[in-house]
């Protein structure tokens, strides 16, 4: 049986795509399509309904004067919303791949670290606000710790998927990549989610997931050579991107952004397709790092 994260998205996407559609045909494709010739429970289905409210805050609602057709309230909101959008092209693709068996061979994914198995139990952790224990392994420690934690929202970035929670031991926020739990297990402890948090407003002004309140927000301006203009206008670095200057061969762009690790990577590995402008601090971070690597390829005697 798909675990229920899919069950949610394939019913997500199944009304979305039917526009109106009656429980007996959702039963009828599920019983097709999800679970090998076995009826789906109308009380399974409400459950199904409730969680989907209640994680992705998408409303199944039926109409009743219609013929008991249930149909998405918010689909507006949906197609417009980041994750819930992410989580529906996922679905589509993974559904026509799987579809298409002969195109397996010719469709060529990056390598994912483990770790995506810990996602649903952390989203019912956040959902039933739960705290719950991990046994992690960071990359400065040699060896694995265990330790409780108040999850409070998940970030997928680079293939890799994060969890931000408050850490008691350091009365503190932490990131904590998936990939890098052994085990996890929910605690029977309640906290409280701050009513002043919200996930965006958190990551507004970063890259990645590095959230460093020393580095504060700036106006950073990178100037970027040739082909590289075209790529940042359509894959722009950051939600803040500002084109502020078009000129031959090059272009200037603007972002509001603390340039913390995450950012300077990013901009080291456009290599010399962009040079930073401003501020002169992380111009001369980028210039220190660049002649380390000159030195490393510098003619030696071995």
């Amino acid at each position: 049986m798909k675990n229920l994260i899919h069950r949610y998205i394939w019913l997500i996407d199944t009304i979305s795509r039917a526009d109106k559609i009656t429980f007996g045909e959702i039963s009828a494709k599920w019983r097709t399509e999800m679970s090998e010739g076995n009826e789906l429970a109308l009380r399974t289905f409400h459950n199904h309904r409730i969680a989907i409210e209640d994680l992705f805050g998408i409303n199944i609602e039926c109409d009743k004067n219609n013929g008991y057709v249930y149909y998405i309230e918010n689909k507006d909101d949906m197609e417009q919303g980041g994750m819930r959008k992410w989580l529906l092209d996922t679905f589509a693709v993974n559904n026509l791949i799987n579809e298409s068996h002969k195109l397996k061979q010719r469709i060529l994914f990056e390598e994912i670290p483990s770790g995506q198995h810990f996602l649903t139990p952390v989203i019912e952790a956040m959902r039933d606000s739960l705290t719950v224990e991990i046994t992690y392994r960071s990359f400065w420690h040699d060896k694995p710790s265990t330790f409780e934690l108040e999850p409070y929202c998940v970030k997928v970035f680079r293939q890799r998927w994060y969890l931000l929670a408050f850490n008691p031991h350091y009365k503190a926020l932490r990131i904590y990549a998936l990939d890098r739990i052994s085990e996890l297990r929910t605690v029977d402890k309640p906290f409280s989610l701050p009513k002043d948090f919200d996930a965006k407003t958190y990551f507004e002004h970063n890259f990645g997931i590095t959230v460093n309140e020393i580095v504060r927000p700036c106006t950073v301006k990178i100037k970027a050579f040739g082909n590289k203009r075209s790529y940042l206008r359509t894959l722009p670095l950051h939600h803040s991107q500002e084109e502020i200057e078009t000129a031959d061969g090059y272009g200037i762009f603007s972002y509001y952004v603390s340039p913390t690790f995450d950012f300077r990577q990013e901009i080291l590995s456009h290599g010399d397709e962009v040079e930073v402008v401003s501020p002169d601090w992380f111009r001369s971070e980028i210039k220190d790092v660049v002649q380390k690597i000159n030195e490393l390829y510098k003619p030696s005697d071995r």
